[in-house]
């Protein structure tokens, strides 16, 4: 170990060992803490949210390739399609438990750029299928790499920031995965008008670009992901060893788990036996049903329901992502600053009972096309609305751990049925699709309401000197 490492190992140890949070933050002034703070969000939260692009891109991506000519090309009849958007979720849900343990073990720099390389490898390899079923296997094997990715990297953000910060880092860090999904059906566009080039169709290309994309995003990754903020100071020389204790010392003043306990399996899988660990996992999955729904079925539906062109159709994609990204932000804006949470999720959920019905029941193309914008904005401001009620509301490092896993893994099993309700003989109204998500939204509501009013009886339990709340004395959930 060098000498800078071990200069970071001390103020590390110092910070747990005296109790001396506030000295490690009183060693930079205001202006010198928000710097700081200012270049983690550039060099984690962008290089994360960058991946994450590539992610929701790579995994998306089928909507373009089918009306782009894969479901002729792969002679896709009856279920076909359908089956090869679910079979996705199957190792996506079962394999996040252990990859956030591994994530812990081996290291987020490590283990997060090494699955993205080969999933965009796994991506190109989609532009040579010669019949639909070895898509399904490509499919397996992209389930399982891209399992560890986005809640590992849920839970590196919830390591590095307070919890009245984080909102807005997992709204940027989720905005800039989802210009994947504004921009994707435009780009998928550009790339089919290399049809015939080399002997590939142009549904092909669109697997073989937008996978060597995320090849050449995940070199970059290697040397840009950051380690956990005990670590940073030997992560490239990213924080010197004084910046990495302030940054520990926050952790610590803020909830008092940012050094995890040596891993222990029982006490891990103890953790599940908390019932709001679920019910923040539902809150996941139901938002996801919405997300994955109108991510896959957005293009046909606009296709095959509303009469656009396919050209009209990639295009049209892009705006209501855009209007989802400004109310996004805007609603983690507010969150951080008046520390709620709960309400926000509400308010997005009612946008979907809006919206929704004017998408399957609306006879006018223009009105149909408003309830699009809405459905949009609900499922996705509420991912990382989602994300960050769940972190301000529990405590402990691999408790963190297994509520992220838990969390995006029942956001799989959303995908699942987001991947599976919207058929083709259900068009062009779609209605037990509509219905479907429609029921999600309800749910969360239901769902939200119910964790509100634990969390205010908690809270008041806490304030008259009762049990206290995550085994922390004077912490209180947010609601």
């Amino acid at each position: 170990m060098t000498d800078y490492e071990k200069g970071g190992a001390q103020h590390i140890e110092r910070t747990a060992s005296e109790d001396s949070n506030d000295a490690h933050i009183a060693e930079f002034t205001p202006e010198e803490q928000k710097k700081i703070i200012h270049r983690i969000d550039r060099r984690l939260v962008t290089t994360l949210g960058v991946l994450y692009m590539c992610s929701l891109m790579d995994r998306t991506n089928l909507g373009a390739a089918n009306i782009a000519g894969m479901a002729k090309g792969l002679n896709l009849i009856g279920e076909r399609y359908s089956l090869i958007v679910l079979i996705f979720f199957i190792p996506y849900v079962l394999f996040q438990p252990p990859a956030t343990v591994v994530l812990r073990k081996v290291g987020p720099r490590r283990f997060l750029s090494a699955i993205t390389l080969l999933w965009g490898g796994c991506m190109i390899g989609f532009g040579f299928v010669k019949k639909w079923d070895q898509m399904l296997g490509l499919r397996v094997i992209l389930g399982v790499l891209e399992a560890g990715f986005f809640p590992g990297c849920a839970y590196l953000l919830s390591t590095w920031y307070t919890r009245f910060e984080l909102q807005k880092r997992n709204a940027v860090f989720y905005l800039i995965g989802s210009m994947a999904s504004a921009i994707a059906g435009i780009m998928a566009y550009g790339i089919m008008q290399m049809d015939g080039l080399g002997g590939l169709s142009g549904w092909r290309w669109i697997f073989v670009v937008e996978g060597l994309i995320t090849c050449v995003f995940a070199i970059l990754g290697y040397f840009l992901i950051v380690d956990f903020p005990e670590k940073a100071a030997s992560s490239w020389r990213f924080l010197t060893p004084r910046e990495s204790a302030f940054i520990v010392a926050r952790i610590e003043k803020d909830r008092h788990d940012a050094i995890p306990e040596p891993f222990n399996i029982t006490s891990y899988l103890k953790n599940a036996l908390d019932s709001k660990v679920w019910a923040f996992a539902s809150l996941f999955g139901l938002t996801t049903t919405n997300t994955y729904a109108i991510a896959y079925f957005l293009p046909v539906i606009l296709h095959e329901g509303m009469g656009f062109s396919i050209a009209k159709a990639q295009c049209l994609v892009a705006p209501p992502y855009v209007a989802a990204a400004i109310v996004m932000y805007g609603c983690a804006v507010l969150g951080d600053k008046y520390h709620i949470r709960g309400p926000i999720v509400a308010f997005n959920a009612v946008l979907g009972l809006i919206g929704l019905p004017l998408l399957g029941y609306a006879h006018n193309n223009a009105v149909r096309y408003f309830g699009v914008f809405l459905a949009t904005i609900a499922g996705n401001a509420n991912v990382p609305a989602v994300l960050t009620y769940q972190a301000n509301n529990i405590r402990g490092q691999w408790k963190r751990a297994l509520c992220s896993a838990t969390l995006v893994g029942f956001g799989g099993i959303g995908g699942i049925v987001g991947s599976t309700v919207f058929r083709d003989q259900d068009a062009p109204k779609y209605g037990p699709g509509i219905m479907t998500v429609m029921i999600a939204n309800g749910l969360i509501l239901v769902i939200t309401a119910l964790l509100s009013v634990k969390f205010h009886l908690a809270n008041k339990r806490v304030d008259r000197g009762g049990k206290p709340i995550e085994g922390q004395e004077g912490f209180h959930y947010t609601l």
